[in-house]
């Protein structure tokens, strides 16, 4: 069935290598390390012919994804039951023998046979706890990420050859940058095309750290975490520290990226083409552009996240604080509030930001809880009174006067709720006395001095600024011509003045 689901006329009759299984451990011991696993992105410097044969590889991921679904479909019409199960799928493949999928070799076919199997069981837990809107895998997909694990690559300084199907010749990429991880701590690496350009993912197995006695942090002490847009991360301790990591920066990086891209609209709008008509290679040419500059923002905005989660663990290491008592606020998601609010909304990303410091929590061996924040911004810490929000970022309360930043009071008040809706702590809340001050986004264009965003216009300096001269005064009627002037002094007159 394979062999004949193939892609026909594409590649050669090519044979799979043996041994695909990977060499990871599923399960670890007890006495074992304590290792997360994390992901970095690295990018690949490719010749035009190792760049069509990455391409190649994706095509036939793709290929093998296709074949999956139509046999699911002849399944289907025949009232079989499907077939999903991934050693179902090993199996399957095994018994076809040689396939016609390029150079894709049995290591990549089974990672997209991986992936497949794991999206349909995700998605009927998904419709088994009620989630009728969830979709089992029916999409067909041209290009395929493909998976190779510890074992089957070779990695040696900045080069990484990937195997190949038998009776290929090796391939070898070049990559943009050092892994940031020891290669012994490699697991996997992913080809993937992302964002406009060809990445490849490495996984590592990266230990927890380990901390001397006495100085790692301690699980009684506690720190809420207030998540916002002006400050994306507003922490409040119980021992009177506080932190503020400003996002001025991240946001300045939105709004120039949603003008730039309006007035890129604006100026292809009149030349674009008319429906049902074939696309120029000056309309595809456009359409690269763009999305090598949606995949920069996008880049841009996710390392400045990356900076302020970093930031808050840092701190949180410093002051020994084991648990941090992060607010939830996704629950104003469901709530729509017009266009352009909606709009902030979905540029905050406030899944990615709580994902971003669970993982740099959890690598740090800090424990994150979340709460229902409701309420925190719009309550007194002192006399627990409903005070009105301010306009500004200094909140005070009426009734008995407490004065302080409405953040880092929301983050109070956070630090003493319980996970699960329990009882608050009992005890006053200690508003933050030291405040330590951060700024994410640093690599932004436009942020320092010294750089200037380039999608921000050049206005024309005004006359008589700093490096600019005054204008020359206009000729008066009955003086001596200019050039009467230049010749006769060095210095210009006018009338009246000899």
């Amino acid at each position: 069935m394979w062999l004949e689901l193939g892609i026909r006329g594409r590649g050669r009759m090519l044979s799979y290598p043996c041994g695909g299984v990977p060499d990871v451990p599923r399960r670890r011991g007890p006495d074992a390390v304590r290792v997360v696993h994390r992901t970095a992105r690295v990018g690949l410097r490719l010749t035009r012919g190792q760049r069509r044969r990455c391409f190649g590889l994706l095509r036939s991921a793709g290929d093998v994804w296709a074949c999956l679904l139509e046999i699911n479909q002849w399944r289907w019409r025949r009232q079989a039951p499907p077939l999903v199960g991934y050693q179902e799928l090993c199996r399957e493949l095994t018994a076809a023998g040689s396939g016609t999928f390029g150079e894709l070799c049995t290591v990549g076919a089974r990672s997209v046979l991986r992936r497949f199997s794991d999206a349909w069981f995700a998605a009927a837990k998904r419709r088994r706890d009620g989630d009728t809107q969830s979709r089992f895998p029916r999409r067909r997909r041209g290009l395929m990420p493909v998976r190779w694990y510890h074992g089957t690559f070779t990695l040696v300084g900045r080069r990484l050859r990937v195997p190949t199907a038998a009776g290929c010749p090796a391939l070898w990429l070049r990559l943009d940058r050092e892994i940031p991880y020891p290669a012994e701590q490699v697991r996997s690496v992913t080809l993937l095309y992302a964002q406009g350009r060809l990445v490849v993912e490495v996984t590592a197995e990266v230990p927890v750290a380990a901390y001397p006695t006495g100085q790692g942090p301690d699980p009684a002490r506690v720190a809420g975490v207030d998540l916002g847009v002006i400050h994306p991360y507003a922490v409040a301790g119980r021992d009177g520290a506080g932190l503020l990591v400003s996002g001025r920066a991240i946001r300045a990086e939105h709004r120039m990226h949603l003008t730039d891209t309006r007035h890129r609209n604006r100026a292809v709008a009149a030349r674009a083409p008319k429906p049902g008509q074939r696309g120029s290679r000056r309309w595809r040419h456009y359409r690269r552009r763009r999305h090598q500059v949606e995949g920069a923002h996008r880049r841009r905005v996710r390392q400045a996240q990356h900076e302020a989660a970093k930031t808050v663990i840092g701190w949180a290491v410093q002051h020994r604080v084991g648990t941090l008592t992060v607010g939830d606020p996704r629950g104003v998601l469901e709530q729509s509030a017009g266009r352009r609010h909606n709009l902030r909304l979905r540029q905050w990303q406030i899944g990615r930001a709580i994902a971003v410091l669970r993982d740099k929590a959890e690598l740090a061996g800090i424990t994150v809880h979340l709460v229902d924040e409701r309420g925190t911004s719009s309550t007194c810490p002192t006399c627990r009174r409903r005070i009105r929000k301010p306009r500004g970022r200094t909140m005070t309360c009426p009734h008995c006067q407490t004065t302080g930043h409405r953040d880092l009071v929301a983050a109070a008040i956070i630090a003493t709720r319980t996970p699960g809706g329990g009882t608050p702590t009992s005890g006053s809340i200690r508003l933050p006395e030291v405040i330590t001050h951060r700024r994410a986004g640093r690599h932004l264009p436009g942020v320092g001095q010294s750089r200037r965003d380039p999608r921000r216009r050049t206005l024309a300096p005004a006359p008589g600024s700093v490096g600019q001269p005054w204008p020359a005064p206009p000729p008066v009627v009955g003086s001596r011509s200019t050039a009467t002037r230049r010749r006769g002094s060095t210095t210009p007159t006018r009338e009246g003045k000899g």
